[in-house]
């Protein structure tokens, strides 16, 4: 949602990219629409009938990444009460988005690089190779460049998921976009909550716009709802924005 230079540019490089298989990587702080910009990819494209899939790799301990990412087979380890599907597999014919891909542990990204290159997985546990036809989207908020640099992250892996990269600013840097933003969120969550969508204040809209964001997207959402369920009845006001926003 928006209208600036930056996002207008991201627009039209998901136009580009959207029809092909072409592996994508997106860089951005937190917060700051990452996983928009993959499930828009994912809904423009070619397999938007079919799954999305998303792994947030820096949510899963590293021990449990692998059976995670390609599944295993009863038995494989300790807790392997039976057989089940990773999530490579639960995304044949649809998109996988490996979210926070710089977090994956080294092994990890070995196994990952082999699916990538051979277009099949093995589950932990099993000799078989299962065949698999996955588009694959990768984000990340680390510089990877540098995280190769320190060992933590395959050179070889990064210039698999590389073929395109999707640059997400910070929404410090696209303030223009706050108007808009605000108008999507209190619509939406109006919606939500069965209630009237509420209006912000044209000093009220002044005031976010001037906001330091480090959280970026999704802070501005979590103020939104919060002036929405505090604020004014009928608009929210400056005064509520600098009671509730800060």
């Amino acid at each position: 949602v928006g209208e600036s230079k930056e996002l207008n540019n991201i627009k039209e490089l998901i136009k580009k990219v959207s029809p092909t298989d072409a592996k994508i990587l997106i860089t951005g702080p937190n917060g700051s629409g990452k996983e928009l910009v993959a499930k828009s990819i994912h809904s423009s494209s070619n397999r938007a009938h079919n799954p999305l899939i998303e792994v947030n790799c820096a949510a899963i301990p590293s021990e449990l990444i692998e059976s995670e990412l390609f599944g295993h087979v009863k038995g494989s380890f300790t807790g392997a009460v039976k057989d089940k599907t990773g999530k490579f597999e639960a995304a044949n014919s649809g998109t996988i988005f490996l979210d926070e891909v710089g977090d994956m542990s080294l092994s990890a990204q070995a196994k990952v690089l082999r699916v990538l290159q051979d277009n099949c997985i093995q589950k932990v546990g099993g000799g078989k190779d299962i065949k698999i036809d996955v588009r694959v989207i990768a984000a990340t908020n680390k510089d990877l460049k540098n995280e190769i640099e320190k060992g933590k992250f395959r050179e070889d892996l990064f210039h698999r998921l590389a073929v395109i990269i999707v640059k997400v600013p910070s929404l410090n840097k696209r303030r223009d976009d706050i108007p808009l933003l605000i108008s999507h969120f209190s619509d939406n969550i109006s919606r939500s909550q069965g209630s009237d969508v509420k209006k912000f204040s044209k000093s009220a809209i002044k005031l976010l716009k001037s906001m330091d964001w480090t959280g970026n997207v999704r802070e501005l959402r979590n103020v939104v709802e919060r002036l929405i369920i505090l604020g004014d009845e009928n608009e929210i006001s400056d005064k509520n924005v600098k009671e509730f926003a800060k």
